[in-house]
């Protein structure tokens, strides 16, 4: 993975969330995928499972905006941090520990999540200026 690849993930990830569409959702997970809503939680297991609990718990159309993008990518490990904002004022601040097969979809997925102070001004998540690209080794770090 790279970081551009795992930002095209990203970017699928939010226009299914955004579209609740079936087939847009299973594409982005492995058949035997995991997937933790929190770090203490048992993960939902499989992609058939992961789509039912998508589409059973649907955000309104419109109510929310999101932007994520890659923080470190290493082999085909990733994190990636952004913000969800919803229209009633909630924000949170993520960042999502991911694994990918060979075909860029997600076998592993842990959501760890923020909610910032009310008054906070949020910058950019973690201060990531840009994505650090270990996949080529020392040579090819990055720091933001």
């Amino acid at each position: 993975m790279t970081p551009e690849t795992v930002q095209v993930w990203l970017d699928a990830y939010i226009e299914a969330w955004r579209s609740y569409d079936t087939d847009a959702v299973a594409d982005l997970f492995t058949e035997d995928a995991a997937y933790a809503y929190h770090p203490w939680d048992e993960p939902i297991r499989g992609r058939d499972a992961i789509v039912t609990s998508w589409l059973s718990d649907r955000d309104e159309p419109n109510s929310w905006s999101a932007d994520y993008r890659p923080f470190v990518v290493s082999g085909n490990r990733a994190v990636a941090v952004g913000e969800t904002r919803y229209a009633d004022g909630k924000n949170f601040v993520n960042a999502w520990q991911l694994i990918f097969d060979r075909d860029a979809r997600c076998s592993d997925f842990v959501e760890w999540y923020m909610t910032p102070p009310v008054d906070l001004e949020l910058r950019t998540p973690l201060g990531a200026s840009a994505p650090i690209d270990n996949s080529r080794g020392r040579e090819g770090d990055r720091c933001p």
